[in-house]
């Protein structure tokens, strides 16, 4: 049921998931943030078994900030995502994680860039890049209308048209998303798509 999805454009990397916490049949939370703020430019939108996903990406967080406490330089995009391959490998012969990971960083060098890990360490850099039920939807959507180079505008009201498309035609569709961005400015929530929000808890 998970949808994590994320593409390239002019100058910045921009990824969204669904905000659903889900066991079985039950819906627990329509809020569930799924994209961690790796640091000041790097997400990690992860999809997978929620315990998976966040020990795991909590513990990337933390070890990529204990480097940057170490030796002073912050891992660049590329380096954050190969240690993150490594230790999803090394798991993969221990205790496996089920976790899917897009990770997306903004480096002065290099720019934008996306990477896709998958549950079996399989790492690579795209332009495009989905995960879950949703990835049947958003990957055809972006293949007929993604072009190298988008505007933010552009990537945004791509993103809308997979959420539409999800929403409309996936049985078990998820109804919220959450949108963030990394560019040069650093990495930032950009917007919240909610068809359903939670009901407040009635104090006693």
């Amino acid at each position: 049921m998970e949808c994590v999805f994320g593409l390239v454009g002019n100058g910045f990397a921009i990824v969204a998931a669904d905000t659903s916490a889900v066991h079985s049949i039950l819906v627990h939370k329509s809020n569930e943030d799924k994209i961690m703020k790796l640091d000041s430019h790097k997400l990690v939108a992860a999809s997978g078994e929620p315990g998976d996903r966040v020990q795991f990406t909590e513990y990337i967080q933390k070890n990529v900030a204990l480097y940057q406490f170490r030796n002073g330089i912050p891992l660049t995009t590329a380096a954050a995502a190969n240690f993150t391959r490594g230790e999803l490998a090394t798991a993969l012969r221990k205790n496996p994680y089920s976790v899917n990971i897009l990770m997306a960083g903004y480096d002065k060098e290099t720019g934008p860039s996306l990477y896709y890990i998958d549950y079996i360490a399989t790492l690579h850099k795209v332009d495009k890049g989905a995960f879950g039920y949703g990835s049947y939807f958003s990957l055809s959507l972006m293949d007929r209308h993604y072009h190298s180079g988008m505007s933010v505008e552009e990537a945004v009201d791509l993103l809308d048209k997979i959420i539409m498309e999800i929403r409309s035609r996936l049985v078990v569709a998820p109804p919220n998303f959450v949108i963030k961005i990394v560019d040069k400015d650093g990495a930032r929530e950009y917007a919240w798509r909610e068809s359903v929000k939670d009901a407040a808890v009635p104090s006693v």
